[in-house]
């Protein structure tokens, strides 16, 4: 993996050695068709997907908009993906040799209470290529699949998990950490539920954030159109989400911090609320790899790490 002329700081979280703590945020390449080259541009982890069972179109068109104005991006894909075969099989026939993270969903036609059967489906396809899994249950963009993240359902879907994990373990003796990731949009009190459960369940590492349904003072001409908004207007709630998990959960499950990072400070800052590693989507569309060089300068040259 190219790093350029930074100096990085290598840092171990669920028992991976990443190069160093920025990584691409799932969604970028769906399918894992691009992640061998966009590993080029200094990233210490790729994560790909979300993908799902089946393949699936997703929602209709148009359903991304830009807000330029914001710096933002409002999504409603709806896991528009080929199905985890595809990306299967694209994972099996790469050069790349770095830490993949493989982010897995359930298919829009599956009902709630059978969503564990999609998951498992996707673990036991992708285990042996991942170096981690994310269950994602936070994208608004997949009707009821954030009532996932919540109460008994979020207790019945993670033991499901778990015990896929450890089955998958124990057929290939290696162990796969398994992610989860979460909205920024969630009550006090729901956080502090999930994360007594991803505690009492053992689970390997929380992503906080994904996109928002609030629209916090966006002034672009798509403002109101549905859909999870990311970026920059999403920096301070995506933070204090990072903070209330890390604060809740004391450093026993570590926190990968994804939302609205658009510079080396915004990276420093989401550490020092708590992330042991990041992830950025909508900054690098608009800064580019220079942004990725920026943090990781940052986070070398930082009190901690000299």
């Amino acid at each position: 993996m190219a790093k350029g002329t930074v100096a990085d700081t290598p840092t171990n979280v669920m028992g991976i050695d990443f190069p160093n703590a920025v990584g691409l945020a799932a969604g970028l390449d769906k399918n894992a068709d691009y992640y061998s080259s966009l590993s080029q541009f200094g990233f210490g982890f790729i994560e790909v997907g979300t993908i799902t069972p089946k393949a699936q179109s997703g929602n209709e068109k148009p359903r991304m908009f830009r807000l330029q104005e914001d710096n933002a991006v409002i999504n409603r894909m709806g896991f528009n993906n080929r199905g985890v075969s595809y990306l299967a099989a694209q994972v099996g026939n790469t050069d790349y040799n770095g830490v993949l993270g493989i982010n897995i969903g359930k298919n829009k036609d599956t009902p709630l209470e059978r969503a564990h059967e999609d998951y498992q489906l996707c673990m036991q396809r992708v285990y042996t290529l991942a170096d981690y899994i994310t269950v994602n249950i936070s994208s608004p963009n997949t009707p009821g699949l954030r009532d996932l993240q919540v109460g008994e359902a979020t207790k019945k879907l993670l033991t499901e998990v778990k015990s896929t994990q450890q089955k998958l373990t124990d057929k290939y003796g290696r162990y796969v950490p398994v992610a989860v990731k979460v909205a920024p949009d969630m009550a006090p009190q729901d956080i502090n539920d999930f994360c007594d459960t991803a505690r009492a369940l053992r689970i390997d590492a929380i992503i906080a954030t994904n996109t928002t349904l609030s629209r916090p003072n966006l002034s672009s001409e798509h403002a109101d159109e549905a859909g999870g908004l990311s970026g920059k207007p999403v920096t301070e709630l995506a933070r204090s989400t990072i903070a209330q998990l890390a604060q809740r959960l004391q450093k026993e499950i570590p926190v990968i911090g994804c939302g609205g990072i658009f510079s080396g400070k915004d990276a420093l800052a989401h550490l020092a609320a708590g992330a042991s590693l990041l992830q950025v989507y909508t900054g690098f569309i608009y800064r580019g790899p220079e942004l990725i060089t920026e943090i990781r300068k940052s986070i070398t040259d930082s009190p901690k790490n000299t």
